[in-house]
């Protein structure tokens, strides 16, 4: 009987980045530490936190993926895990580098947007609390 193994998905907004078959364990980073799959665990879902995806296969051997904030989900034997971005690579000091750089920090263009919507959001509430006391 052969071993149960499997199948893993990295999805990305407009593209699939990764599809393998034969995947025995996979690890991920979540908000409050690692977390790992086995093929046999229960079905299960995670938020994951920008840091590095671990995968392993017979043929590629451990693989690592950094990934942006994102949802794995795990149902019988596949893995579907969907971030916002993702970048692979073979050496995991410039993986983790990557991920310090490209996915915890805000890019200038999201933090002037997220600073509008503050704006907004704080005048919206103003005038609302205004309109209620008239």
């Amino acid at each position: 009987m052969p071993p149960v193994l499997m199948n893993l998905k990295v999805l990305l907004p407009f593209q699939i980045f990764a599809e393998k078959t034969g995947v025995s364990r996979i690890v991920a980073e979540t908000r409050e530490g690692s977390f790992g799959l086995l093929p046999h665990r229960l079905d299960c879902v995670a938020a994951l936190a920008p840091g590095i995806l671990i995968y392993e296969t017979d043929v590629e051997g451990e693989v690592y993926v950094a990934v942006d904030e994102g949802v794995m989900v795990k149902t019988g034997p596949d893995v579907l895990v969907s971030v916002r971005r993702a970048m692979g690579g073979t050496d995991l000091g410039q993986l983790r580098d990557l991920v310090e750089q490209e996915f915890l920090t805000l890019d200038e263009h999201e933090q002037s947007v997220r600073s509008v919507m503050a704006r907004l959001e704080t005048g919206f509430m103003r005038r609302f609390a205004t309109f209620q006391h008239e």
